[in-house]
């Protein structure tokens, strides 16, 4: 079986703060198989918890309309 290379190359180490939300069945399974494939790739076992923040970063380094709306940090919304 050949290799493949995934978008979500090596993962770097990085600080922590846990986040808890939650996802259809389907979505889980995805991430899941994606797991799967990236321990394959990099020779490194991972799972989807620990994937799941470098996917977002990587989705948000990409998004343009993001990126142009400056670098400035806008607070969260107050609870009502």
């Amino acid at each position: 079986m050949t290799t493949r290379k995934l978008r979500l190359g090596p993962l770097p180490k990085m600080e922590s703060t846990k986040l808890t939300f939650s996802c259809p069945a389907s979505l889980k399974a995805d991430l899941d198989h994606y797991a799967a494939l990236h321990a394959q790739a990099y020779g490194e076992a991972v799972d989807a918890v620990t994937l799941i923040p470098h996917m977002l970063e990587a989705f948000i380094a990409g998004d343009r309309g993001f990126r142009k709306g400056g670098t400035s940090k806008v607070p969260p919304p107050k609870p009502s």
